[in-house]
């Protein structure tokens, strides 16, 4: 479901206009919708409704405080990967008891934080990790309920930067060493096992390697709890994944994997825990651009837009296709070409499509690059000392800026001169 929708030829989002929005705010910007982020929690929350079951939104996909709050509102918990994910879960609204700690490299002082916050649970990645987090845990006089992150093997068939569940990637624990760990982890002071956990990759859109997965997990779970081991919940992680090309392929919605889930996991007690990202916030948010230049050449034909790779990184970073529109509707008889749409920054790959057929576009128009409420703003950059772009939030008809492009005085703030320069 989309909220994202043409009114009488100008896409508007929920009740507003994007190109009005475009004209108040200044391009480019993200701009997302309160009702979209609603209905695709509550569509991934009722696929589930016949489980006991927690769904930790996935913060690193989009950590707006704004967005965090509008998720936290419908009882979303947090999937966080550093200290500052964590605080920003807290702060956009997020019960401690419904935040779960991921990530390979946590620092001392981070699981120090997160134990001082008390949050529901760390997710243990190494066997170091586990070690510090007992002395830390000790130090402190308080218990840390820890899950293990196994690594089950599995090729999600993705994109091999965001495959996360091979051997090969530095995630998580071997599966066929997690018996021994958990032995290990039960004789450690401050350290309570209460959970297992995996994730396998981002952008899944074949159900098969969750499947497989599933499997693998829940034969260790059954192992555990034959050893004596009191397993209360089982992380099973995010990655489904969305359409980002409505025309190539249709993908798994979140009925079809709670199928999945139920087939492999429906008899088990324990409490089912899940961090979707992308399938609550992609097409949950949009970027939008202003065309500065059109560039005829003898080959190509080049927008050049506003927005640029340090926006929206990922088409120059994993090849990611994202649909691209203009706000306003052409007329029906406006002629079709060719254009590579393209930002300013000094880099061959500041590309967002290549050769793509849209109508004559002109300089001062403006485009919409779809499906950009995941990994958009989230991953964005100060390159080129260009100013981060302002997240706009609609609800209906009411706007509201919830990150403002910062000037330049406050983009320079943080550095300073050396002692010695004047």
């Amino acid at each position: 479901m989309s909220q994202f929708v043409y009114t009488n030829g100008v896409l508007h989002a929920e009740g507003n206009s994007l190109e009005s929005l475009a004209q108040s705010v200044g391009t480019p910007f993200y701009c997302y919708s309160t009702a979209a982020l609603t209905y695709n929690f509550e569509a991934f929350e009722n696929a589930l409704s016949r489980r006991n079951s927690l769904i930790c939104f996935a913060v690193k996909a989009n950590p707006n405080l704004a967005v965090i709050n509008t998720l936290s509102s419908l009882g979303a918990g947090a999937d966080v990967v550093s200290e500052g994910e964590l605080r920003r879960a807290l702060a956009g609204g997020v019960p401690a008891d419904k935040i779960v700690f991921s990530g390979v490299g946590k620092t001392r002082e981070e699981l120090r934080y997160a134990l001082g916050k008390n949050i529901l649970q760390i997710n243990v990645e190494s066997l170091s990790e586990l070690k510090l987090l007992s002395e830390i845990a000790c130090e402190d006089g308080v218990e840390a309920d820890i899950a293990v992150r196994v690594n089950p093997d599995v090729d999600a068939i993705t994109h091999e930067k965001i495959t996360t569940g091979r051997q090969e990637n530095k995630f998580g624990i071997d599966i066929s060493a997690a018996e021994s760990i958990y032995e290990y982890a039960s004789s450690l002071p401050g350290i309570r096992p209460a959970a297992v956990a995996m994730h396998i990759g981002s952008q899944l859109v074949d159900l098969e390697p969750f499947r497989t997965a599933f499997k693998r997990l829940r034969e260790l779970v059954t192992a555990l709890g034959g050893a004596g081991h009191q397993i209360r919940r089982i992380d099973l992680g995010g990655g489904l994944g969305v359409s980002y090309n409505k025309e190539s392929y249709d993908v798994p919605g979140p009925e079809l994997y709670a199928q999945v889930v139920n087939e492999v996991f429906g008899d088990t007690d324990c409490t089912l825990m899940f961090e979707p990202g992308r399938v609550i916030s992609g097409n949950a948010g949009v970027l939008v651009t202003k065309v500065i230049y059109v560039k005829k050449g003898e080959g190509r034909n080049f927008v050049i837009v506003d927005a640029a790779m340090n926006d929206l990184i990922r088409p120059t970073l994993y090849d990611a296709h994202h649909d691209i529109e203009p706000v306003r509707l052409p007329s029906a008889d406006a002629c079709t070409q060719l254009y590579d749409i393209v930002g300013p920054v000094c880099e061959t790959g500041d590309t967002f499509a290549r050769q793509i057929a849209m109508p004559d576009i002109m300089e001062g128009d403006y485009l919409v690059i779809n499906l950009a409420g995941a990994y958009g703003a989230s991953m964005a950059s100060t390159y080129n000392s260009r100013r981060l772009v302002p997240e706009v939030l609609v609800r209906g008809r009411e706007v509201s800026i919830v990150r403002k492009r910062p000037s330049y005085e406050e983009m320079f703030s943080l550095e300073q001169f050396a002692d010695w320069q004047d």
